[in-house]
């Protein structure tokens, strides 16, 4: 079950750079009307990038620890992703639906989320059966 949830942590986090990359070509941070803060974009993905470093080294050593801090900034990102999630359903279609975020294909969205909670399950089941 750990390396079901490195490939389904690989796979949000390439959906998730596709995201990153259009929101990036639409104008990004340079972009007078966005609902996204700065702060959470490059928070987002870089918590998330260090979640998938901590669960390699569990997968390497088999620690506990390792298992749970990964589970931990899991949890980050997911708030964080939540948080980006609303603001642009907010947006999407609104008066203020100007941002570079509203470039985002909405499949594209649904498959990062999707994978995002696969892998967050996985973690989860993964560390508990570790901690029995």
């Amino acid at each position: 079950m750990g390396f079901a949830a490195l490939v389904a942590w690989v796979l949000a986090a390439i959906a998730g750079g596709y995201l990153l990359i259009i929101w990036m070509t639409n104008g990004g941070p340079a972009t007078k009307v966005t609902r996204f803060p700065l702060l959470i974009v490059v928070g987002h993905p870089l918590t998330a990038l260090l979640g998938l470093a901590v669960w390699i080294a569990y997968l390497a050593t088999g620690s506990a620890g390792c298992a749970w801090s990964a589970f931990a900034a899991l949890l980050v990102v997911i708030l964080q992703g939540f948080m980006l999630l609303t603001r642009w359903l907010v947006g999407r279609g609104g008066r203020h639906a100007r941002g570079a975020e509203q470039a985002f294909p909405a499949a594209a969205v649904a498959v990062h989320g999707l994978v995002a909670v696969t892998t967050f399950v996985l973690v989860l089941l993964t560390a508990i059966e570790i901690g029995r």
